[in-house]
């Protein structure tokens, strides 16, 4: 059975000009693809020919301050190999489009449509690419880095801000112990009971 360093090693051989060497770290490997508009090129190859059958998630990152800012990372699994790989890319903020994968998983069609939603990464060739957490006229993308915490009032009046209370959970920052610092339901005591 293969490990996964030498499946990460296989697909870097399929596609030496664009793949970096896989890097392994405590037991996790990810490989990353420079060149984003073969990246449904190597998933798809990675899926059909190494036996990564499963896609157990797709992620958005935001590098703010650093071109190209988003990074996108495919969490792959073979039944097989019982072997898991990161396939990572890179995309600009001029234009954060990626070609989609929906058509290798059909998985990919909700986790693709949730980061063009927080994120703000477009798909191409998605087949029913819209927004899927906020309505389709919200005008942000909350998960990039720039979105502030408390979040941003809308003009149509759909969304106020954020409560700057935290939420149902609130923590009581500068407490002296783990246990008083520990996120509680609101109004509910410090006691154990």
């Amino acid at each position: 059975m293969p490990s996964a360093l030498e499946l990460a090693d296989q697909l870097r051989g399929q596609f030496s000009d664009f793949i970096s060497a896989p890097v392994e770290f405590r037991g996790d490997v990810a490989v990353c693809v420079s060149d984003a508009s073969h990246i449904a090129e190597v998933l798809r190859h990675a899926q059909g020919k190494l036996g990564f059958e499963m896609l157990l998630d797709i992620c958005g990152v935001d590098h703010l301050g650093e071109e190209p800012r988003f990074e996108v990372v495919y969490h792959l699994y073979s039944f097989a190999a019982r072997q898991y790989l990161r396939v990572k890319t890179r995309v600009g903020e001029e234009k954060p489009e990626l070609p989609t994968v929906s058509a290798i998983w059909k998985a990919a069609d909700w986790h693709e449509r949730e980061i063009f939603d927080m994120m703000g990464i477009r798909f191409a060739g998605h087949p029913d690419l819209r927004r899927i957490l906020m309505w389709d006229s919200y005008p942000h993308f909350p998960l990039r880095k720039e979105f502030p915490l408390a979040g941003i009032p809308t003009e149509d009046g759909r969304a106020n801000r954020a409560p700057m209370a935290g939420g149902p959970f609130v923590t009581s920052p500068g407490e002296k112990t783990t246990l008083n610092r520990e996120p509680r339901g609101k109004g509910e005591s410090n006691s154990i009971n």
